[in-house]
């Protein structure tokens, strides 16, 4: 994101005119990409989509392989088949001509929160907005994710302290630099307060993070109020990150500007 800020004079008079400074945006606008959770599909999405994209951004959506058109593959479908989607669908954003590149945001629920966190550590990410982001074990990478449940150590996992050294999404946590959106159900019995907890506190170098517990909520988000305070919460968050995010800019160009002419005036 960047903030042009030129200098010029308008006419007002024939021979006469008035001083003026223009602080506008570049063309290039954010980009916002959509990652379902496992079951899931894009249309869960659409409607927050929509609403994002009134902000002035580009906003993706898509379906995970193994996921409606592609539903028969659901059974042999691996995590590292999934994440290579997402770096495809990233890479696809980012290349679009009205999308400036340093500033995407991921939005991840459950399956694809822990895959925003892992791409996260493979591309250039500035925003991260993470719904009760599932956590697994980092062995079987190449089992098909639908068999990763029957691993019975994966309940006592999600309900224990892990490292970020232990964990490959936490490691890409750990390494995060920007700003973190993270939302908890307060009834998730799939994804429980301990990952949450494990996510926070990988979080250590982020540029921000916010917390955010949905009251009433299950991992789902099955009922109407869950779902409208998370949309909520979620578009309050990217509009604070976005608007945040060019008012900086625009001062640091305002500042920048004031010391050049200072300093062509010799003060």
């Amino acid at each position: 994101m960047d903030i042009h800020l030129n200098r010029f004079s308008i006419a007002v008079e024939p021979d006469d005119a008035v001083d003026a400074t223009l602080l506008a945006p570049r063309p290039e606008l954010p980009g916002i990409l959509f990652v379902h959770g496992w079951g899931g599909n894009q249309e869960q999405d659409l409607s927050r989509a929509k609403q994002l994209a009134g902000l002035g951004s580009v906003c993706l959506t898509f379906d995970l392989r193994g996921h409606r058109a592609y539903a028969a593959r659901k059974e042999t479908i691996t995590r590292a088949q999934n994440l290579h989607d997402l770096c495809a669908t990233y890479d696809w954003l980012a290349g679009q001509p009205q999308v400036d590149a340093g500033a995407i945001a991921l939005v991840g629920v459950s399956y694809g929160g822990y895959l925003a966190a892992l791409l996260s550590e493979l591309r250039p990410v500035r925003w991260l907005a993470l719904r009760s982001p599932a956590l697994y074990l980092d062995r079987d990478w190449d089992l098909p994710k639908a068999r990763l449940h029957d691993d019975p150590e994966l309940f006592r996992y999600r309900r224990r302290e892990v490292e970020a050294d232990d964990n490959r999404a936490l490691r890409a946590c750990a390494a995060f630099t920007g700003d973190v959106l993270l939302v908890q159900a307060e009834h998730d019995e799939i994804v429980p307060q301990p990952v949450i907890d494990n996510y926070a506190r990988a979080f250590h170098s982020t540029r921000s993070l916010t917390r955010r517990l949905i009251p009433g909520a299950d991992h789902g988000f099955s009922s109407k109020p869950a779902q409208r305070q998370y949309t909520e919460v979620l578009e309050a968050w990217m509009t604070e990150m976005i608007i945040g995010a060019r008012s900086m800019i625009a001062a640091g160009k305002v500042r920048d500007d004031k010391q050049q002419r200072r300093a062509g005036q010799g003060l």
